[in-house]
C-alpha cells in the first residue's frame, strides 16, 4: 500500500487532502505542527507531530513514505517573514529532506500569480514572489514534480459535482476561486498521473465551467 506524506496536514487544505487520501485507500502519514489542533475527520492517519526545520525530525517523518504532498503555506501575521520562511525556505528544508530518504514523488500546493511582484498578495510578506522560489527550487531538483496553483481559496463544499475545474499552464489564470475540497482532489490525481510529472497546474472552478478532468486536460497538452 502506498505511503503518502502530507505536511500541513493540519491546515485547511492540507486535512482534506488527508481525508481524499484515505477515501482512494492510501496509508497516510499526516505531518503537523507540535502546536497544532487536529481537525476532526483524520481517523485513520497517522499523525506525527514536528518542527518542519528540524531537520533529523523531519527526515524520519518521511523515511518510507512512496510519496508526498506539500500543503504547507504562511498564515496571517505581523511576521513579514512568515512567507520566506514557509513559502520558500521550509519548501526547500522538504526538499532536502526527501532528497535525503529517498522519497522522489512530489506535489507541491502553490498559488495562482506566484511570482508576480505586483499583486495585492505580496502586501503579506511578498508571498507570492516566496512561493515562486519555493517551486523553482522543487523544479530544479531530481525529485518528480508537479506544482497545483490554485485559484481564491474557498471553505464552500455545497454542490461540489457541479463545479467544472478549468486546467491551464503556467501564468495563464489571474482569479476565480476554487473550493479547497477539489484542490485536495486535483492533487491527488496528480500524484497518480505520470503525465503532471514536471508540470505546473493552474486551476480554477465555477459551476459554468464544463467537467473535465485532470488526465483530460494533461492528454491534450501532448505533442502530436
Amino acid at each position: 500500500m502506498t505511503l503518502l506524506a502530507v505536511t500541513g496536514a493540519s491546515g485547511k487544505t492540507g486535512w482534506r487532502v488527508v481525508q481524499e487520501a484515505l477515501h482512494r485507500g492510501y496509508q497516510v502519514r499526516a505531518i503537523v505542527r507540535p502546536q497544532s489542533t487536529i481537525p476532526a475527520g483524520l481517523e485513520g492517519a497517522e499523525i506525527c507531530r514536528l518542527d518542519l526545520g528540524t531537520a533529523e525530525a523531519l527526515h524520519a517523518a518521511l523515511a518510507g513514505c512512496d510519496r508526498l504532498v506539500i500543503a504547507t503555506g504562511a498564515r496571517p501575521s505581523i511576521d513579514l517573514f512568515g512567507p520566506m520562511k514557509v513559502d520558500a525556505f521550509g519548501v526547500r528544508d522538504q526538499l532536502r529532506a526527501c532528497q535525503a530518504v529517498g522519497l522522489g514523488r512530489v506535489v507541491l500546493v502553490s498559488s495562482l500569480c506566484a511570482g508576480r511582484w505586483k499583486h495585492p498578495l505580496n502586501l503579506f510578506g511578498l508571498i507570492l514572489v516566496w512561493k515562486r522560489l519555493g517551486e523553482q527550487w522543487l523544479q530544479q531538483s531530481d525529485l518528480k514534480v508537479t506544482v497545483v496553483r490554485p485559484g481564491g481559496l474557498s471553505e464552500n463544499e455545497a454542490g461540489l459535482e457541479e463545479q467544472g475545474i478549468r486546467f491551464s499552464g503556467a501564468d495563464q489564470q489571474e482569479s476565480n476561486s476554487i473550493p479547497r475540497r477539489l484542490v485536495a482532489r486535483v492533487c491527488l490525481d496528480a500524484l497518480e498521473s505520470p503525465a503532471a510529472i514536471g508540470q505546473i497546474i493552474e486551476i480554477t472552478s465555477s459551476a459554468s465551467q464544463p467537467a473535465s478532468s485532470l488526465s483530460d486536460w494533461l492528454a491534450g497538452q501532448a505533442p502530436a
